[in-house]
């Protein structure tokens, strides 16, 4: 008898603890989107305009196709892409793992399995699309010539590269005519989370950010939405 009530009451501890995790990392997350990264940081009043875009679940960083000497066509050649919009000067990235980047291409599609890979750690996958209007559903984030040439290393370090050194493209059709995949480096997981990749890439950049926001809420917050006024691509 005093055998199954010990049983009993580890199970109990045992499902206290598995139904604290979900709380846990809702609290973690709550202090790592508050908590800053390079708190220092204050927006130039001039500079290179780079854009945070959000679905409200995942975000993507949106870049001029080229500015401050850098140039991202010789990197990711139309040829990609199914048919991109030939007056596309903007260059969406974003980081996901592989099984939900590839196998759902609507929320819906959503299966365990992936879910359970996106969890516990599967094949990090950058998604790259042609942007024609940069402004829609984004964040606007202007930065210093040095901050860009920053974060423009930091993205292009997010793609695992062939022996020419060109991104290596996934044999996939994507999920319209502008965008295409290509294999990702590191491995992606619930603390690596597709947001938590991008507030990364600011932090590396030098950006102010939040320190670990795997919400895109989470991030979005800190920046101010576009302004009506037309801002050039870059130089």
């Amino acid at each position: 008898m005093a055998r199954r009530r010990r049983r009993r009451s580890a199970g109990k501890r045992l499902l206290l603890a598995i139904l604290a995790l979900p709380a846990l990392y809702l609290a973690a997350a709550l202090a790592g989107s508050l908590i800053p990264a390079n708190g220092a940081w204050r927006e130039p009043a001039q500079g290179v305009t780079v854009y945070l875009a959000s679905n409200g679940i995942h975000t993507d960083l949106v870049l001029p196709a080229r500015a401050e000497g850098l140039d991202w066509r010789p990197l990711l050649p139309t040829r990609d892409f199914a048919d991109p919009d030939p007056g596309a000067r903007w260059v969406a990235f974003g980081m996901g793992e592989k099984r939900v980047y590839l196998d759902t291409p609507r929320w819906r599609d959503l299966r365990p399995r992936t879910l359970w890979s996106a969890l516990a750690g599967g094949e990090r996958v950058m998604h790259v699309e042609w942007v024609s209007d940069p402004a829609w559903h984004a964040r606007t984030i202007r930065l210093r010539p040095e901050e860009y040439r920053r974060l423009w290393a930091a993205i292009r370090a997010g793609f695992a590269l062939d022996p020419r050194g060109r991104p290596r493209r996934i044999d996939h059709s994507g999920y319209g005519p502008a965008d295409a995949f290509y294999r990702g480096t590191g491995r992606a997981n619930a603390l690596a989370t597709c947001n938590a990749w991008t507030a990364d890439r600011l932090r590396l950049a030098g950006v102010r950010t939040s320190l670990w926001p795997p919400f895109a809420q989470g991030l979005t917050w800190r920046y101010r939405e576009p302004s009506t006024e037309t801002l050039p691509a870059g130089s």
